[in-house]
């Protein structure tokens, strides 16, 4: 599948082309977190207060044809591109604080160069979290992920380096290491990759469960529930979000008059999210207990997982757990 990630490494162009010469390289940009609603046109018209845009192409999913959060932007003039970081990288759109950087040709040196970060303290900044890896190497993305009712701090961070080589040098300078101020030592290694021994990570994602410790009679019947809509379709459900396109996550225990937006709100915080759907009843209308959500980034799928299921949502405790094939369910 296409490597679609809102925090997109950064390689390829408005046109497809992935870029090789050293002056395309200078016109060509990538524009990160975008908000969700923003359009194509909208994009164009921001970038072309800047100067002479060539062309510009906002990234979105082929199934569902929503924003994956991020695009490109091709000036004509180099010096246009260079205003253009200058002036609007780090610029506030709706709830988001977009990135504009140069776009990069795609080469193996800067595959795989994206790192998850744990036990970090609670107080830490994102601007505290990039000082503390910018001596190792050239940082194009980093984060901080919050808890969406408290706005704490989960302790949890990307930081995405310009080639591998820095993540390494990353890895084995600071991971262990107790940050200035704090008691325990932080955990840094490479972000899950998808590609990379991808049916075992996916079995180890669906057991990170905070829902784990609600064992009990009821816990076993309704899992043994939970799977039966990944079947050949008893209950009605339709048209799956289809995982090829994404990583699609199940949702347990909804209440009957839960709403799309409440799944969009409740993902949303941990990455980009391309598509949900709640399942409903043909005759009520009402919500049938359970429902999808299709993110673009595994490593985010992984922690909205961890940090969701057993999450209470109107007095119920949710199940949460990536989406099963029907060639493995149970």
């Amino acid at each position: 599948m296409m490597e679609n990630h809102a925090n997109n490494t950064g390689s390829g162009s408005p046109d497809g082309r992935t870029g090789s010469s050293t002056e395309d390289s200078k016109t060509n940009l990538i524009v990160n977190y975008l908000p969700q609603t923003m359009t194509q046109d909208e994009i164009k018209s921001l970038f072309s207060s800047i100067g002479e845009v060539e062309s510009c192409k906002l990234i979105r999913d082929k199934v569902t044809g929503q924003s994956l959060g991020y695009g490109f932007v091709n000036y004509v003039k180099p010096q246009d591109a260079e205003k253009a970081i200058n002036t609007l990288n780090g610029l506030r759109l709706q709830a988001k604080t977009i990135k504009v950087s140069y776009a990069r040709p795609s080469s193996q040196a800067i595959k795989d160069a994206n790192l998850y970060v744990s036990g970090l303290p609670k107080t830490m900044t994102q601007a505290d979290l990039e000082g503390l890896f910018e001596a190792h190497g050239r940082i194009i993305t980093s984060r901080i992920l919050f808890d969406p009712v408290t706005g704490q701090s989960r302790g949890v961070g990307f930081v995405r380096f310009d080639q591998r080589v820095e993540a390494e040098r990353a890895i084995t300078e600071l991971n262990g290491h107790i940050p200035k101020g704090a008691t325990d030592p932080i955990t840094v290694k490479f972000a899950n990759n998808p590609s990379q021994n991808h049916a075992k990570a996916l079995q180890q994602a669906a057991y990170l469960a905070p829902a784990r410790r609600y064992l009990g009679p009821m816990l076993h019947q309704t899992a043994r529930f939970r799977y039966s809509p990944m079947g050949a379709d008893p209950m009605g459900v339709g048209n799956i979000p289809n995982g090829g396109t994404g990583f699609c996550i199940f949702v347990y225990n909804l209440a009957p008059d839960t709403e799309d937006s409440v799944l969009w709100q409740l993902f949303g915080p941990f990455g980009a999210v391309t598509n949900v759907k709640v399942i409903r009843d043909f005759q009520t209308n009402k919500c049938k207990g359970f429902g999808f959500v299709t993110m673009a980034h595994y490593d985010e799928a992984v922690v909205a997982i961890a940090q969701l299921n057993g999450y209470c949502l109107g007095g119920r405790v949710l199940q949460v757990s990536f989406k099963t094939n029907k060639a493995h369910k149970n």
